[in-house]
């Protein structure tokens, strides 16, 4: 008799960066709950969230490169850096088109961090694939 596992597979994504965008979303959304849930219930200064979100921006694009280098086998760095590029811009058109906020030298900062978070992030996925 069959089990339900080998019967019905989840499905896989199969481009590494649509997976790793997602993942980042995903740790994305969880880090603004935990920043949001630390400012409510804690004495944090709303002084500190440009500098938290920058460490949350760059955690999901670790967390989505480390996804995309892992899934692609090969090229981490490439992958990551790419991950992190259209992260960085999908959040800059989400606040452009949310929040009307316009281009500025901390965005060109979270989108280099981006970048940079997500190229490690690849490059550590790639050697952890065996």
């Amino acid at each position: 008799m069959n089990s339900v596992k080998q019967i019905v597979r989840p499905p896989r994504i199969a481009s590494p960066l649509i997976a790793g965008v997602i993942y980042s979303i995903i740790w994305l959304a969880l880090g603004a709950l935990l920043l949001s849930l630390l400012l409510y219930f804690s004495g944090m200064k709303e002084n500190n969230l440009p500098q938290s979100a920058l460490a949350i921006h760059g955690f999901s694009a670790l967390a989505g490169g480390f996804v995309s280098g892992k899934r692609s086998g090969m090229k981490g760095w490439y992958y990551g850096a790419m991950l992190g590029l259209i992260y960085g811009i999908t959040v800059l058109t989400i606040g452009f088109l949310a929040a009307n906020s316009g281009l500025s030298l901390s965005s060109a900062l979270m989108l280099l961090a981006a970048m940079l978070a997500g190229a490690f992030g690849g490059m550590v996925g790639v050697n952890l694939k065996k």
